[in-house]
């Protein structure tokens, strides 16, 4: 199966601020393509923590004052050896978790379409 020269999003992810807490992950949700770049963004007044196996934390995203906080995690540009493509697989879901809040922290999501 070869790939298309172009790049297509996902549907982006998201969940409420609201219904997240301190203390666990909750799911934002799974990832349906295997993406080669991923923005992690919070448009919540809190700090969000996000993990990718539901229990450990691997990113960070500051309270977004009003902004969004991003997080932008490119990993093609971490392929070794270089040209090779490196991305996130297919049915990775992503986990939150925060203070209860306002606002929504969502996940966009870039993949190469296969034909």
């Amino acid at each position: 199966m070869g790939v298309r020269d172009s790049i297509k999003a996902i549907t982006m992810l998201s969940v409420q601020s609201s219904t997240l807490n301190g203390s666990t992950y909750t799911k934002i949700g799974t990832l349906g393509q295997s993406c080669f770049l991923l923005k992690l963004i919070n448009n919540s007044p809190n700090a969000v923590f996000i993990s990718f196996d539901g229990t450990h934390d691997h990113d960070f995203l500051e309270p977004s004052n009003n902004n969004g906080s991003i997080s932008q995690v490119n990993a093609q540009t971490n392929s070794q050896p270089n040209g090779y493509l490196a991305s996130f697989p297919a049915n990775t879901t992503v986990y939150a978790k925060s203070t209860a809040g306002t606002g929504t922290v969502m996940v966009a999501g870039y993949y190469q379409p296969s034909f």
